[in-house]
């Protein structure tokens, strides 16, 4: 058992890694024959000479793990687990007890290949995403005379612009945006959806989900290894190797506990034959049996085991961890601060009203205010940008854009320099007139989420939208409390009547709930929580950035792979499903139990094997079956994780969440 848990295998690494497992595999079935055949020799009067170069041979298949492991730790002038596996294998040798230490080994390399074939279901989950992308596309050839010539190229090949075709059943290549066709794409490999989504012009794709009964034309958005699966991938293999508060805590005194057993061996082999007349082999023996109990082999894999079980059952549930620190942050959380749009709500907010104050008409007011929103990626911009488009309004191009963060946008369109934004920005200004201030107020009554127009600095209308509650968000944060999650409370840079109305769908109180603010003010919010215990903040990623990198764990609605989000949290929900918000705290709160459980059960097995090898003496081969069986227990423990299913309340969330997309998928037959 190598101290240091080997690093996840990279995609061009997988063979390489399922050769040393093979191999692994037949050393040990090798030592097992060869001490059989040893021992049967010795029991029949055979030749000495023969059993002898028998039992050579199996120590030497049965510790080539240990030794390539315990080399590398000696090179780092460290030791580990498999130097003390070494030297009580070559301490019973030296005193004629060839058969014990060959067992000894025997079992160590057993539970080593048992170890990597475990742990590798870990990695299946990984590359099952990779075998999921084509390795080929059919790239329109835009150089054909008439432009509708298809080439077969290598996915690796498409480059950002390329015009992809999709036919009907088929895996989509790479991750871009529909030009033409309408389709139902089946995307659980990437979001956990588990019902097929409806994809229109405009709409985004993702490499590796399966396409449904129509074709699609796709334009590129990233190049193959930028895609989202290549990401979460990446994501994944990273959060494997990042090791957790508990682990780095084991690691950190490992070093020191090993030669603290060495010192004790040693103190056994001496104290015995010097003070109390022991014979040197009994001694001796004694020693060579505490150095195998006290070592730390499955207190050591208990907690990686167990972390990077979780992390992949998590990605297979459209959920990314970024290591097993942020597992045991989520097991900490009792209070949650949630950003209203976007996350409580479906984040597709839709113009609602148009109202000029001056002598234009809508579509001019609308043209002008969209011509600058254009430019901006906010949820709110999107939707009047929408609204233009739906009454087939020509936009001008702006210039000079400048982002307001917080509270709107300027740019310099139709030869006029347009402000869009909160109303609170025109305030602070003291350029929000009456007019203007009525017309909010009177959008805000209705549940409006409004902003101003103005041009040159005088306000000519307001525009309005509204944004529905998800339909799982109040099963969600009935899930959380029922988890224990003391405070709820939710953010938002919205209105106040806007926050209360939404609140109340989902089952927030008054006092829950914080309007108005702005970036900063969230920090302090999310830092005021903080004092009082672990906070997660969730938000989309974008806005949020600040919070949640202030929280203890930020969790980010990841859109289907929006960049900020994967590059921010420290957790993402691939599929926008608030739901999944659940599944994350009752994840971690799993893995914290496990955990518990297998260092408590390590510890009190090295305690029990080691107090009764000091006290009365411990059979060399049962102690090693003592110590080794309590390794592969352990890591069987940890992998329980792989097929980790949310309690009753979480799946009541899950439900209304997929009775909902099913609602949305009857909608658009």
């Amino acid at each position: 058992m190598s101290q240091q848990t080997p690093p996840p295998t990279a995609p061009g690494e997988a063979d390489a890694s399922s050769n040393e497992a093979r191999l692994l595999a037949l050393l040990t079935l090798i030592a097992l024959i060869t001490l059989v055949a040893a021992r049967w020799i010795e029991r029949g009067g055979g030749a000495p000479m023969a059993a002898l170069v028998l039992y050579v041979v199996a120590y030497l298949s049965g510790g080539y793990s240990g030794a390539v492991n315990g080399w590398a730790a000696l090179r780092e002038r460290e030791l580990n687990v498999d130097v003390l596996m070494l030297v009580a294998a070559a301490g019973a040798a030296s005193i004629g007890a060839w058969l014990e230490g060959g067992v000894l080994l025997f079992l160590f390399s057993l539970s080593e290949a048992l170890q990597s074939y475990a742990l590798g279901r870990t990695e299946t989950a990984i590359h099952a995403l990779m075998d999921l992308r084509p390795d080929v596309a059919r790239r329109r050839d835009p150089d054909a005379a008439e432009g509708d010539a298809l080439e077969i190229v290598p996915v690796e090949a498409l480059l950002p612009g390329d015009i992809v075709v999709v036919l009907p059943g088929e895996r989509i290549p790479v991750d871009g945006h529909v030009v033409s066709g309408t389709s139902d794409v089946e995307q659980a490999a990437i979001t956990g959806e588990s019902v097929p989504v409806l994809k229109e012009m405009g709409d985004t794709v993702f490499a590796a989900t399966l396409n449904g009964p129509g074709a699609l034309d796709l334009r590129v958005s990233r190049a193959a290894g930028e895609s989202t699966v290549a990401r979460i991938i990446a994501m994944v293999r990273e959060a494997q190797a990042a090791r957790a508060p508990t682990q780095r805590l084991i690691d950190r005194y490992g070093n020191r506990y090993a030669w603290a057993v060495i010192a004790a061996s040693l103190l056994m082999m001496s104290v015995p034959t010097l003070i109390l007349g022991w014979p040197f082999r009994d001694a001796f023996y004694r020693a060579m049996t505490l150095l195998v109990v006290a070592s730390p082999c499955a207190l050591v894999i208990s907690t990686p085991a167990s972390y990077l079980s979780a992390i992949a059952a998590a990605a297979r549930n459209g959920v990314l961890f970024k290591g097993g620190a942020h597992l045991e942050a989520a097991a900490a959380v009792n209070a949650i601060a949630i950003d209203k749009t976007g996350t409580l709500t479906r984040g597709q907010p839709r113009l609602t009203d148009v109202l000029p104050l001056d002598d234009r008409g809508e579509d001019d007011l609308l043209a002008l205010a969209a011509a600058v929103e254009a430019r901006s990626e906010h949820l709110i911009a999107r939707a009047v940008v929408q609204g233009a488009r739906a009454r087939g309004l020509a936009l001008e191009e702006a210039t000079a854009v400048r982002a307001l963060p917080g509270l709107g946008i300027r740019a310099r369109t139709a030869g006029v320099e347009v402000t869009i934004g909160r109303a609170k920005l025109f305030e602070e200004r003291g350029e929000l007139d009456a007019p203007a201030r009525d017309a909010v107020t009177a959008l805000e009554a209705r549940g409006r989420t409004t902003m101003v127009v103005a041009v040159d600095g005088r306000p000519i209308g307001v525009l309005g939208v509204s944004d529905e509650a998800r339909p799982s968000a109040a099963a969600t944060i009935a899930a959380l409390r029922a988890m224990g999650v003391r405070k709820i409370v939710m953010m938002t840079g919205d209105n106040a009547q806007v926050a209360a109305t939404v609140a109340a769908e989902v089952g927030l109180a008054e006092d829950e709930v914080h309007a108005a603010l702005m970036p900063a003010d969230k920090v302090r919010l999310v830092e005021s929580m903080s004092l009082e215990g672990p906070v997660a903040f969730v938000g989309d990623g974008v806005y949020d950035a600040p919070a949640l990198a202030a929280a203890s764990l930020g969790v980010a609605m990841g859109g289907g792979g929006s960049d900020v989000a994967l590059e921010t949290a420290d957790v993402v929900l691939m599929g926008d499903r608030i739901a999944r918000l659940a599944y994350v705290f009752g994840l971690g709160r799993a893995a914290r139990r496990i955990v518990a459980q297998n260092v408590a059960f390590s510890l009190a097995v090295i305690a029990v094997l080691a107090v009764t090898t000091v006290v009365r003496g411990v059979p060399l081969p049962l102690g090693v079956l003592g110590h080794e069986g309590s390794t592969v227990l352990v890591v069987l423990n940890g992998l329980r994780l792989l097929g980790y299913r949310p309690s009753a309340a979480l799946d009541a969330a899950e439900s209304s969440a997929q009775q909902a997309a099913i609602a949305g998928a009857a909608a658009h037959p």
